[in-house]
């Protein structure tokens, strides 16, 4: 894993104050990973399908030091949806410790964060996936700025997306899109374990601007965070079986999303989703994030595709909630089925409409 490229050797702190925003989107997984070693390394391959109206908008204003307040510290406060929130700055703290070294220039600079989600936060959609991404898309917009080569959008998005995994593994999926691969995987061209990449072929027609309704089962904290869930798979009894299914499930769908098969899509996509969730239920300590509303979804998802042949399908996340997959062809018809008799299923009826989309934007 070459991991050097990423330090940067021609900065010129010339910059006293500045300023990013971006918008940067959550993502969905299809093929699931679950169970990682230091430094965030995965132990599968994972795919994702980008979001577009689930995401996160961050701000850093970046003031340099006087010489005065020279040191070596990492200076920053941190604002969400307009409050301060100390109790998310441990993480962001970890996070700037863990990338310092490829971002040196954290210790020259205060920041102020500005955060906010188009999302309920713990919602079971991934905020720490669009929240990493967005302010690692500001700190490269920064080292842009101070740097003394020209640094292409690629490389710009490969080191986002490198940064960004090491705050959380989902957010490398979430700096491009509409299909990204994380983990290294020999059917997929250019894959690594330390960034995301694109999926780097033609997708079939059926799954370009493809559709997703998030049922808002649960909106609470989960009683078991996703970190304490990678952890149980170290000594996990199917960990290995698992780990050897997701990387087969990849090769899969890579062949899926080029040929058009959606039936086998659907069936892949759920039973990824259920097995995520039959290694939490086999941990030890085991734990169920699911709640009964999660199956009551599930079980009129299954109903209504027999009776109507439609192509509808679930995934879940590390958590209660249920993300809806369709084609765009049945986008009325889906929407008519949720409000009918998905929603009373949801806290306050509340879902989000989402459609795949193309990762982070500058604003």
């Amino acid at each position: 894993m070459d991991t050097q490229q990423f330090i940067p050797n021609s900065l010129q702190n010339k910059i006293t104050k500045t300023s990013f925003t971006w918008k940067t989107p959550s993502n969905i997984a299809l093929v699931k990973y679950w169970g990682k070693t230091e430094p965030q390394i995965p132990k599968n391959a994972s795919i994702s399908f980008t979001l577009s109206n689930s995401h996160t908008i961050t701000t850093i204003d970046f003031t340099k030091k006087s010489n005065s307040e020279a040191d070596n510290k990492i200076n920053f406060e941190l604002f969400f949806e307009g409050k301060k929130k100390e109790d998310f700055k441990p993480k962001i703290a970890k996070f700037f410790e863990r990338i310092l070294e490829y971002c040196p220039y954290l210790t020259t600079y205060t920041m102020v964060i500005h955060s906010e989600n188009s999302f309920p936060h713990s919602s079971g959609i991934a905020s720490s996936a669009s929240g990493m991404s967005a302010i690692a898309m500001c700190l490269m917009s920064l080292e842009k700025s101070l740097s003394s080569i020209e640094l292409t959008n690629e490389f710009i998005n490969k080191k986002a997306s490198f940064l960004a995994r090491l705050g959380s593994g989902s957010a490398s999926r979430s700096i491009e899109g509409p299909l990204v691969v994380w983990g290294n995987h020999p059917d997929i061209k250019g894959s690594s374990d330390v960034f995301g990449v694109p999926f780097p072929y033609e997708v079939h027609e059926v799954f370009k601007n493809y559709h997703d309704a998030i049922l808002l089962v649960d909106k609470g904290e989960k009683q078991v965070s996703s970190s304490v869930g990678h952890d149980l798979m170290h000594n996990h009894p199917f960990a290995s079986q698992r780990f050897d299914q997701a990387n087969e499930n990849l090769a899969k769908i890579s062949k899926i999303l080029q040929n058009g098969d959606i039936n086998s899509f659907i069936n892949l996509v759920e039973s990824e989703a259920l097995s995520l969730h039959a290694m939490m239920l086999t941990s030890n300590p085991y734990f169920i994030l699911m709640k009964p509303n999660t199956l009551e979804i599930i079980n009129a998802i299954w109903r209504y595709r027999s009776n109507t042949g439609s192509k509808v399908c679930f995934t879940l996340d590390a958590g209660a909630n249920v993300h809806v997959l369709y084609p765009a062809n049945e986008s009325k018809s889906i929407l008519q089925f949720i409000d009918n008799e998905l929603s009373k299923f949801c806290q306050k009826n509340h879902y989000i409409c989402d459609i795949v989309g193309l990762g982070a934007v500058k604003l």
